[in-house]
């Protein structure tokens, strides 16, 4: 049993340098960013007039720009009247392509680019200061490959760290993910399940805890950098439990044991509060629940430092107005409804919650939500769900801004705003406590001495107005700057 501890203390050892774009790092150009105003994600007050010295990829002095020697043949980027943040950092995308059963058609066409959309997607991500993403669902094996030329050099890219499959569902075209029977779907169907799960699908929900703790390793074993499991159904409508509060501690602890981070998608009330007594570390979209959080759970949420990563993206800016337009018409359309009835029509169960689907009462529930978290000062950062999706020629209506790769970061953060934080909390939030879920913040986000350089300049300040982050003037990614005007570098379906 040493024995097989110290080869996976190994493997996660190994595994972390690559993650951390350690290995091919070391003799790089020196770099400098003279003149900058500094914001290190720490959350205190931005600095000005510094200079941050760059060597091997890692920051090597950070101190007045007056006093700080600049060695000879360095690269020198004149910040002055710029400001610095570290990198973004993205904690719930799907950058490969996985299929549904309304859009089966792009992974059979698409299926043999699925690596090249991948690096389209995770490039796009870079160009607008997203250094660091983890992808919460998706075919792993591509996902694996694109992460893995990334970290040996081979590719421009933001860090990535994978979980392929959500553990115990079963797939783009399965009952647990989209409500499909057996008999709706087709053999390629069945095998793209197959695909997709890598032998982690609805049959662990089924497992006893000794079967489970097997096959979790084996899955693990195929080397995902983190677990995602369905602590409830995919669906909300009716919201069902997945694993038992056996089961899901058998997940978080053999994901512990190799030092990863043990995430759930968990959309009721109860079935949350098992996923929080089985250990987790992080919640996907937690305001997206099928009520509104009691006090007592977001209490526990906070006590437990338990990661939120929130679809700010998805409650704020202008898909929140349209909400808003959206809601009143309905509401006026039910009233006039119930008026016509009279007061001794009964609506059935199945009324109610159809007028409360067209209301968007879910949407209202997870604003309520977000801000309970934000104000109880949880730790939050954001988790878009920004996906592929339908190739362009499959398009019935564009896809929303909101949820694209780069621009649905960025809006999530400004969401971050709308929702009660300040632009300085917001910026923490996508920078320091985004590290934290990616198990990495002893490397990155923040900008701090022997840190990775992953840095975003700015050509106004962020802490002025929020939107200012979309004023990218350079993205430096493991002390190398990127030159953003040639993302994507093969662009597939954004050409």
């Amino acid at each position: 049993m040493q024995q097989l501890l110290y080869k996976i203390s190994l493997i996660a050892i190994f595994s972390t340098l690559l993650a951390y774009n350690i290995s091919y790092s070391q003799n790089q150009p020196t770099l400098a960013i003279t003149n900058v105003t500094l914001i290190d994600g720490n959350g205190g007050e931005p600095i000005s007039d510094q200079t941050v010295l760059i060597r091997n990829g890692r920051i090597e002095e950070i101190g007045k720009a007056s006093s700080t020697k600049i060695p000879k043949n360095t690269k020198v980027i004149d910040g002055k009247g710029k400001f610095i943040t570290p990198g973004f950092v993205d904690s719930n995308v799907h950058a490969s392509i996985y299929g549904g059963m309304n859009r089966p058609e792009t992974i059979i066409k698409y299926e043999s680019q699925s690596e090249a959309l991948v690096t389209e997607f995770a490039q796009i991500q870079l160009k607008y200061g997203v250094t660091t993403i983890r992808d919460s669902f998706g075919a792993l094996l591509p996902l694996m490959a694109v992460r893995d030329r990334i970290n040996r050099g081979e590719l421009a890219g933001p860090r990535m760290l994978v979980a392929g499959n959500i553990v115990g569902w079963g797939g783009p075209f399965s009952v647990s993910w989209a409500l499909a029977k057996p008999s709706e779907i087709n053999v390629f169907q069945e095998q793209w399940n197959d695909f997709i799960t890598q032998g982690s699908g609805e049959d662990l929900m089924d497992m006893l805890p000794d079967e489970l703790n097997v096959a979790i390793n084996k899955y693990l074993d195929k080397g995902p950098d983190f677990i995602k499991y369905g602590g409830t159904s995919h669906f909300d409508n009716p919201v069902m439990i997945a694993f038992s509060t056996r089961a899901q501690k058998v997940i978080v602890e053999q994901a512990h044991k190799r030092g990863l981070v043990a995430e759930t998608h968990s959309t009721s009330l109860e079935g949350l509060r098992m996923s929080i007594e089985a250990g987790i570390d992080l919640i996907q979209h937690p305001e997206h629940s099928s009520r509104v959080l009691p006090d007592e759970l977001v209490q526990i949420i906070k006590d437990r430092n338990i990661i939120c990563a929130m679809l700010s993206n998805t409650i704020t800016g202008d898909v929140w107005q349209q909400h808003v337009q959206k809601r009143k018409t309905v509401l006026e359309s039910i009233k006039g409804r119930d008026e016509a009835f009279g007061p001794e029509h009964i609506k059935t169960s199945t009324q109610k919650g159809r007028e409360a689907q067209d209301a968007e009462d879910y949407l209202e529930i997870a604003r309520t939500n977000a801000r309970k978290l934000i104000d109880a000062g949880c730790l939050v950062t954001i988790g878009t769900d920004s996906y592929q999706g339908s190739a362009p020629e499959f398009l019935q209506a564009p896809k929303p801004p909101n949820q694209e790769p780069g621009s649905g970061s960025i809006m999530a953060i400004e969401g971050l705003v709308e929702l009660g934080m300040t632009p300085s909390q917001a910026i923490v939030s996508v920078t320091k406590t985004g590290a934290m879920a990616a198990r990495g913040l002893d490397n990155f986000g923040t900008i701090e001495k022997n840190k990775i350089a992953d840095i975003v300049l700015l050509n106004a300040n962020p802490l002025a107005d929020i939107s200012n982050i979309r004023k990218v003037s350079a993205v430096i990614k493991d002390g190398k700057v990127i030159d953003i005007s040639l993302l994507p570098e093969h662009p597939v379906f954004r050409k």
